[in-house]
């Protein structure tokens, strides 16, 4: 998939993985719609790369009536949808039962429904309207869902039971949803960082910050934003790429704690 003149939907594109990944697709002449919470950040992108090439979308992934208007309305604006990132996610520490007592339901449901089921939910919609675009390529290419999970699929550590599960069910998710849109020409990956340098990581002391730098196998160090959008770009035009959950973690096998 050539990436100039696309529209892409990146649902917690305010920030961290997300912003990395607007800015990417702008620079490859991509439109990108930003579905997220925080305007105020937002509109930090918007005046960073021009009001032509980002616009804004106040979305709750995991609501059904919200998901559905906006997609409509990114494709009633540039006439056309052909990439989908889901960023959007949360994350909570609980173990399953400890000093406090079990896992509140509440606390729990809220993880999956943002991170699994809100992941779903925006997939879906745009899956309805990439399949209503004329083919861009010999191969019927329409498009591109890039989903996004973490290591702590596979290795999740103490108190990230939630969390863990969450990003497991994207990533058992892949394959089947690459089998379901295969017919409509639209492709379905998921990326699965390691240890990002987001915002988060700001707040760290610095011992804390270099333990987990020296915890990565090589580089020795935190992964950047740019480092997953150079990897979603990767996907969105690599056209034989599908059904794949790729890990970018510097070799990191994350231990119990």
């Amino acid at each position: 998939m050539d990436l100039a003149g696309k529209v892409a939907i990146v649902t917690g594109g305010a920030s961290g993985l997300g912003r990395g990944t607007v800015e990417a697709y702008v620079a490859k002449g991509a439109k990108v719609a930003i579905f997220d919470l925080n305007e105020a950040n937002a509109n930090e992108v918007i005046a960073q790369l021009g009001a032509d090439n980002v616009s804004f979308w106040s979305v709750n992934v995991a609501d059904e009536e919200s998901v559905k208007t906006a997609v409509e309305g990114v494709v009633a604006k540039y006439g056309a949808l052909h990439i989908c990132n889901n960023f959007a996610g949360i994350g909570n520490a609980c173990k399953t039962y400890g000093k406090k007592g079990v896992f509140p339901l509440d606390q729990y449901m809220l993880v999956i429904n943002i991170n699994l089921v809100g992941t779903f939910n925006v997939s879906r919609y745009a899956a309805e309207q990439m399949a209503k675009n004329q083919p861009f390529n010999e191969d019927g290419g329409r498009g591109v869902i890039i989903n996004t999970a973490s290591v702590a699929a596979y290795e999740g550590q103490v108190g990230q039971v939630a969390y863990s599960a969450s990003k497991g069910g994207v990533i058992g998710m892949t394959l089947p949803m690459a089998r379901d849109l295969a017919s409509y020409g639209i492709r379905v990956n998921t990326i699965v960082p390691g240890l990002i340098h987001t915002p988060l990581f700001e707040s760290l002391p610095e011992p804390a910050y270099k333990s987990l730098e020296a915890s990565v196998c090589y580089p020795p160090r935190l992964g950047q934003p740019k480092e997953i959008a150079h990897l979603s770009v990767f996907i969105a035009e690599n056209d034989y790429l599908n059904g794949e959950s790729i890990r970018l973690d510097g070799a990191i096998r994350m231990q119990p704690r």
